[in-house]
């Protein structure tokens, strides 16, 4: 039986791979540009999130798989409008934005719940909006094109990618 690009096991794995990677590329870069180590140590957000240097955040791209592979669940049901649809990405991009970022159920910063009910400053809002407004972004024109116009070197290297990213943080728990 032969799978199309629009089959649920090629969405959903290609959907964890691509949020795996962009996550981890996008997160190191926004950690680093941001000084997350000396954010997160603040009062407010130190009450409120795990020290950089956890054992739990260096976890944390190992829980991106199941993650990646829950957005290709919903973006399944949606291939329609965004992944089959021309400007599909655009639609995926507003979708993730619209009800992942702004439109949480609960109260993230830098979500209207977040704004409304925590009391962190907005500056703390505003301050980690370019890393997920970006890491989303990425993940949506980087579906789109995999999905539609799949490309042996394109598998290769988000795969590889992938497997190298996630052995890092599993190196890093066993060495530490």
């Amino acid at each position: 039986m032969s799978r199309t690009p629009y089959d649920l096991p090629v969405i959903v794995a290609k959907a964890a791979v691509t949020h795996t990677v962009t996550y981890f590329v996008i997160g190191l870069l926004a950690s680093t540009l941001f000084d997350y180590a000396g954010l997160f140590a603040q009062p407010g957000l130190g009450a409120y999130m795990r020290a950089i240097d956890d054992r739990w955040v260096m976890a944390g791209p190992l829980f991106q798989p199941v993650r990646g592979a829950l957005f290709g669940l919903v973006i399944y049901l949606l291939r329609q409008p965004t992944l089959q649809a021309r400007r599909g990405w655009l639609t995926l991009w507003f979708v993730l934005v619209a009800v992942g970022i702004l439109n949480t159920f609960g109260p993230t910063p830098g979500s209207i719940e977040g704004l409304i009910y925590t009391q962190l400053p907005l500056a703390t809002h505003l301050r980690g909006l370019p890393e997920v407004l970006l890491q989303s972004l990425l993940l949506s024109v980087t579906l789109y094109v995999w999905v539609n116009h799949p490309r042996p070197w394109l598998t290769w290297a988000l795969g590889i990618t992938c497997a190298v990213l996630l052995a890092l943080p599993v190196l890093g728990l066993l060495l530490n």
